[in-house]
């Protein structure tokens, strides 16, 4: 699986989302995403990444996406961690 297919679809069920994804063996299997949308706004950190999950539904239970490390934020959360470490970004 390609990280590009994995923004395309979380896009797609947040629009308006800002998503940057890494295969981090490089197998097509194990990633990690930084996920920033608005639609996370007074949701607990595990109803955020049930959202982003539920993007990837499909591709999680016929094995194609083995493993998704996720790191979600509102926009104003990611605003204050730029301002802390401006080393990452999000598309």
């Amino acid at each position: 699986m390609d990280p590009r297919e994995i923004e395309a679809l979380v896009r797609a069920a947040l629009p308006g989302a800002r998503v940057q994804v890494e295969d981090t063996v490089g197998d097509g299997h194990h990633f990690q995403a930084i996920v920033v949308a608005e639609q996370f706004q007074g949701l607990p950190l595990i109803k955020q990444h049930r959202l982003v999950n539920e993007a990837l539904k499909a591709y999680l239970q016929d094995g194609r996406l083995h493993a998704l490390a996720l790191r979600t934020f509102t926009p104003a959360q990611w605003e204050q961690l730029q301002g802390l470490d401006s080393g990452s970004s999000a598309n």
